[in-house]
């Protein structure tokens, strides 16, 4: 029996590390993150996403040789364009644009597969019209409404909106959620609400929060507060190097979490891989602190190599022994 779902997005990553070689055409994706986040410390996970017929099908396997269900994960009968391109220049500052100047830069020789890759324009979901990377609640397998929890990763506003209670009508009792940002925008102001009640956690990063907000507030703690108040039990934001802030509704406690010092290699996934670890560490010992703790373990693991799936081969009891270390540096705020 499943313990965990994740329902997210597969991709086809070109990655310009901080240090190290360029990765080319490897498997990556938030839902791959955040089931690596869960898997470093609990197992019986189900994996939910949407992927072309061109999707690498040994990379499906792969994730079931890594022992994730991925009956969750429908291939559709058409070609999706799934690449994506992700660069940490000198500033450590996320890029994701101009792949031929990132290669040009570290004398690096462009890759043909992206010589007609162009990103994403960033743009605001649709409240009317589901995209073919939209989950459906018919996606999830039957038994999949078994599991006592559930993760749903950055999707579009619609999925996010029926999905949770498709999740409530099975055994899910705790639903985290880390919003979109094509719908955390301030012409999104009055949908929030309906998103928000009911979750167990909304985990989001300060830009999203941020540009919700703006106009509104400065304060990311009242940010918080007001995001809880539609309904949520917690509200974590994350602030990437510089951690995260928990906010409890239940009794109004604060906490600042500072970033475990890890050896950051490559950065991408990290918030992916922190919401898995949260949903895990809150399964498994509902402490919304403790859980907090475990998500920030699981970044700092995904972070010091590249590759989905390298935390996964991380030393016995290293993430063990940096959560006891961890739990010394939280501080009420």
């Amino acid at each position: 029996m499943l313990s965990y779902i994740v329902a997210g997005q597969l991709r086809r990553d070109y990655i310009l590390p901080v240090t190290g070689k360029p990765c080319l055409d490897v498997p990556g994706g938030s839902l791959l993150y955040a089931a690596v986040g869960i898997a470093v410390w609990d197992k019986n996970i189900g994996l939910v996403a949407r992927v072309g017929e061109d999707f690498p099908q040994k990379w499906l396997e792969d994730c079931g040789r890594r022992g994730f269900d991925r009956r969750g994960i429908r291939v559709l009968p058409t070609s999706l364009d799934l690449r994506r391109f992700i660069a940490f220049p000198t500033n450590g500052v996320r890029q994701s644009d101009g792949p031929v100047a990132h290669f040009a830069s570290r004398g690096l020789p462009f890759p043909q597969e992206l010589l007609d890759y162009t990103a994403p324009a960033p743009g605001l979901d649709s409240r009317t019209r589901l995209t073919d990377l939209s989950i459906r609640s018919s996606d999830l397998p039957p038994d999949y409404l078994d599991a006592a929890c559930a993760h749903l990763c950055p999707l579009d506003y619609l999925t996010h909106s029926m999905l949770p209670s498709a999740l409530r009508q099975g055994h899910a009792t705790t639903i985290t959620l880390d919003p979109s940002p094509g719908y955390m925008d301030p012409t999104f102001w009055d949908d929030i609400p309906a998103i928000v009640t009911g979750l167990t956690a909304f985990l989001t990063s300060e830009e999203k929060l941020r540009n919700l907000f703006q106009g509104r507030s400065d304060d990311l703690w009242e940010m918080a507060e007001t995001i809880a108040g539609y309904g949520c039990e917690l509200v974590v934001v994350k602030r990437g190097e510089s951690g995260q802030y928990l906010y409890n509704h239940a009794n109004h406690t604060r906490w600042s979490i500072p970033a475990y010092p890890a050896r950051v290699v490559d950065p991408t996934g990290a918030g992916d891989a922190f919401c898995g670890g949260f949903l895990a560490g809150y399964h498994l010992t509902f402490e919304p602190l403790e859980a907090a703790l475990y998500g920030n373990i699981s970044a700092s693991l995904v972070i010091e190599d590249s590759g989905a799936f390298y935390a996964m081969d991380s030393l016995p009891g290293l993430a063990q022994a940096r959560l006891t270390a961890l739990r010394e540096m939280a501080q009420p705020a």
